[in-house]
């Protein structure tokens, strides 16, 4: 997983609350057993003004002309601004890889949902709580400036505006540990590598039946 220490990008605004998962990432691209190739369909029914499907040329479907990130603006963005309660609804991972796979590293609004708060940092996206007067100015500032940008430090746990302001945030020690160092759940693991294959050569010698095998 990659880490995530301080960052900065062009910021998109989505002005909607209660962003579903299923707004995200559309049911029918749950069929893929991959954990790659989501970004291209992510938010696909506002994107595109045909139905979607697994396996399509994305290249060669109509834009939805309409929808913010489709402006030229906004190419690039790896930071989003939105409403609360994004994430809402089924508890689908495949929600963050697509946003991490659009490119977006943050997800700044004024709340979450629970599950899909954690999925964030599980897959090295960053979900940043502001109040909703912060969320609103920040908004506000991304619609009236072209090229708007912030900086994102986890390690300070703040949000810099490019005249200075600073907005401090809240983060979970564990999460802020993990994306600090690039480490999901199997990278958690992979730390006590050596005590695990400690564990395993000494119960082999102590129950080496276990490593008798049923052939047939």
């Amino acid at each position: 997983m990659e880490k995530f220490t301080v960052h900065s990008g062009l910021v998109a605004p989505l002005d909607r609350e209660n962003v579903d998962t299923d707004a995200i990432i559309p049911k029918q691209f749950l069929k893929s057993i991959k954990r790659t190739g989501f970004g291209p369909n992510a938010f696909d029914e506002w994107r595109y003004l045909d139905v979607g499907e697994p396996g399509q040329d994305n290249s060669k479907r109509p834009l939805n002309p309409d929808f913010v990130l489709n402006q030229a603006r906004y190419q690039g963005a790896s930071i989003l601004v939105t409403r609360k309660n994004f994430g809402c609804g089924s508890s689908r991972e495949h929600a963050p890889w697509a946003l991490d796979q659009y490119g977006f590293r943050a997800i700044i609004a004024p709340s979450f949902a629970d599950i899909f708060y954690n999925n964030c940092f599980k897959n090295g996206l960053l979900p940043v709580v502001l109040t909703e007067q912060q969320v609103d100015k920040l908004i506000n500032e991304t619609n009236a400036f072209v090229g708007y940008k912030l900086t994102i430090d986890l390690d300070a746990q703040v949000v810099r505006t490019g005249d200075g302001t600073e907005y401090s945030f809240e983060v979970p020690g564990f999460r802020k540990y993990c994306l600090l160092n690039g480490l999901d759940d199997i990278g958690l693991t992979l730390r006590h590598a050596d005590k695990i294959k400690q564990f395993e050569a000494e119960r082999l010698a102590k129950q080496p039946w276990l490593n008798n095998r049923v052939i047939g």
